[in-house]
């Protein structure tokens, strides 16, 4: 069974709106059997991420034209709080 997900995208644009940037992603793609994005491409022929990002360290980190793979791994699911009565 699959645990992991591995997906590679590239930084299409950055915005910045002062106090967030919204940055946004496209996945690889080549038609070039000896580059690595033709494997990603052939398993992941389209894809679109944007995001929104207040954290400046984060923000900074993914520049525009770079490649970066995203890892997907199931999230727990939360534990339920428990309410008491007031």
């Amino acid at each position: 069974m699959i645990k992991t997900v591995r997906a590679k995208f590239k930084v299409d644009f950055v915005t910045d709106f002062g106090t967030f940037k919204k940055v946004e992603l496209s996945a690889v793609y080549s038609h070039d059997r000896n580059k690595e994005d033709n494997q990603f491409s052939s398993a992941t022929p389209q894809g679109k991420l944007e995001m929104s990002i207040t954290n400046p360290e984060a923000s900074n980190f993914l520049q525009p034209g770079k490649s970066y793979y995203l890892d997907f791994t199931e999230a727990p699911e939360p534990v339920s709080q428990v309410k008491f009565p007031a």
